[in-house]
């Protein structure tokens, strides 16, 4: 599917929030994501437009890594959207966006494996099968933190 992808804007921000509980059935990502943007963590926030509505949401925020690294969360699609490549083509997005760091994700190694994230045991408060990332630095070991934001989702 071939939905415009862009930078989100400030007059999309209430859209992002009630797209983010819909997908997500609550509150949670969408507290996430303004936390980040008011503690200066949205590294890129991105939207997909289908028809002028936002259809999806993508964020990336820096990660406190021995190398240039981002978080990828939450990734969102409106419900009635989902399983149309909207979530694909944001994650695609991503990738070029940001060629030069690892991003790093918590998700169903399934669903992201065919974007080139491997599992990997890093140190980390979310360490376990789900973590995974992709990108130019991929050691062995490392200790990565997400941003403050995060631990009110926990």
């Amino acid at each position: 599917m071939n939905v415009p992808i862009r930078p989100e804007r400030s007059e999309d921000r209430a859209v992002v929030a009630q797209l983010l509980r819909a997908a997500f059935d609550g509150p949670a990502e969408a507290a996430l994501v303004d936390a980040l943007r008011h503690d200066g963590d949205l590294d890129l926030s991105l939207v997909a437009e289908d028809n002028g509505r936002i259809a999806g949401h993508l964020a990336l925020s820096p990660l406190d890594a021995p190398f240039p690294a981002l978080a990828l969360a939450p990734l969102a699609v409106s419900p009635e959207r989902q399983r149309q490549g909207i979530g694909s083509a944001l994650v695609r997005a991503a990738i070029a966006a940001r060629p030069g760091h690892t991003l790093v994700v918590l998700g169903d190694p399934a669903y992201y494996s065919r974007f080139g994230f491997v599992p990997v045991g890093w140190d980390s408060p979310y360490a376990g099968p789900y973590l995974q990332a992709r990108g130019p630095h991929l050691p062995e070991r490392a200790r990565i933190a997400h941003a403050p934001a995060f631990a009110a989702l926990s």
